[in-house]
């Protein structure tokens, strides 16, 4: 191809996409009462990659940021209900089945109970079982499916299977042969969720999937330093037949060096009764210790 031809290939695909983008806000403009439910316009992702006539990739793309604009919209309001989710999910991985993105971030958006996501485990598997068969040789997406096995439906022995067959992927990270031997030993124990969001952490490129493993990693914090704290007051009880009425009771009689602070910066708070919650749950969505009443 001669460089004028590449030039007016590159122009005409600009074009289009440009003018694919401003229809798609004028249509969503003329519902502006409408949730996405009810815009998914077409909703036959076989349909729609025939339609593309040769510019499935340039579609999938365009889905892939109406699947980001939903559920950042959605998760802004708290909401309980992603019906559109997965569907959009569907169009966009047919529309471009190697769009590794939409299956990472995309199954994570299903996974995580709601207000935080879809809390559709299923639906998360489903998807990245799809990504698996479109993308045998790609090792993240099983990290990704032992993951939602392990995390978030218990399933030890499935997500050991999965870190096993993903083990044997040409130049998979050797850590996923340790986590399948991790599923069969210490599955759900603190120390086990801290390695694999760690590994997740180190691992992955995208800079969202980096910034959700080190949420996580705080809460698992958190969940860790919390019970240990109130050990503290328990034993400050046992000796002196109350409760310690703030941090610096506990730092006077030697049990602290400092006000403890969470994964956020801020204090830890004390409650009357001892119990030992953070001050703002909604930085730390994932915690199990340390919410308040």
């Amino acid at each position: 191809m001669s460089r004028q031809s590449t030039i007016v290939t590159s122009l005409l695909l600009i074009a289009s996409f440009v003018a694919s983008c401003l229809v798609l806000q004028r249509v969503e403009a003329s519902y502006p009462s409408s949730s996405l439910e009810d815009v998914l316009f077409i909703s036959s992702p076989q349909f729609l990659k025939r339609a593309s006539l040769g510019y499935s990739g340039l579609l999938a793309d365009i889905y892939w940021m109406r699947v980001v604009q939903y559920f950042g919209a959605k998760h802004l309001r708290n909401s309980m209900q992603y019906k559109a989710l997965a569907p959009l999910l569907d169009i966009t991985t047919t529309l471009d089945p190697h769009l590794i993105v939409a299956y990472e971030w995309g199954s994570t958006f299903l996974q995580q109970p709601p207000p935080s996501g879809a809390g559709d485990d299923e639906a998360a598997v489903a998807l990245v079982r799809k990504g698996i068969e479109n993308n045998p040789n790609n090792w993240h997406l099983y990290m990704t499916l032992g993951f939602i096995q392990y995390q978030g439906m218990h399933d030890y022995l499935a997500a050991a299977k999965t870190f096993e067959e993903g083990s044997h992927v040409p130049h998979a990270h050797p850590a996923l042969k340790v986590m399948a031997a991790k599923m069969l030993t210490d599955a759900g124990s603190l120390d086990t969720a801290r390695f694999m969001w760690q590994s997740i952490y180190d691992q992955s490129t995208d800079k969202d999937i980096r910034r959700n493993a080190q949420l996580h990693l705080a809460c698992l914090l958190v969940d860790q330093e919390v019970p240990e704290l109130e050990s503290l007051v328990d034993r400050f009880r046992a000796k002196f037949g109350r409760n310690p009425t703030s941090w610096r009771e506990l730092i006077s009689a030697g049990a602290l060096r400092g006000v403890p602070l969470d994964p956020t910066g801020q204090p830890y708070v004390l409650g009357a009764d001892g119990k030992v919650t953070v001050s703002d749950p909604k930085k730390l969505p994932f915690i199990h210790q340390g919410k308040p009443a």
